[in-house]
């Protein structure tokens, strides 16, 4: 998983309860997991209800936001285990 040092990476929760799936990018992918969780304060509205989540794939590391929100577009376009296939 990425750390903070690695730059921006773009990430596919899946949800254990649901099977249901969320994009997002972050610094530090461990961090903002923990936050979706509920591990720690800060998580997206939408991932409350998928508890618990675990990471699915990783993109990245980027080097600048903007190319890991182009990806992240990309894999938000695709739904369900069709983001865990995308080759980024």
């Amino acid at each position: 998983m990425a750390d903070a040092e690695a730059g921006w990476s773009v990430y596919v929760l899946r949800s254990r309860s649901s099977g249901r799936t969320y994009v997002g990018i972050a610094l530090d992918v461990r961090r903002r997991l923990a936050q979706h969780n509920g591990k720690l304060p800060g998580g997206a509205k939408s991932t409350r209800a998928g508890r618990p989540w675990r990471v699915g794939k990783v993109f990245g590391p980027y080097d600048s936001r903007g190319q890991a929100q182009r990806v992240e577009a990309a894999v938000k376009r695709l739904r369900g285990p069709a983001r865990l296939r995308f080759r980024g």
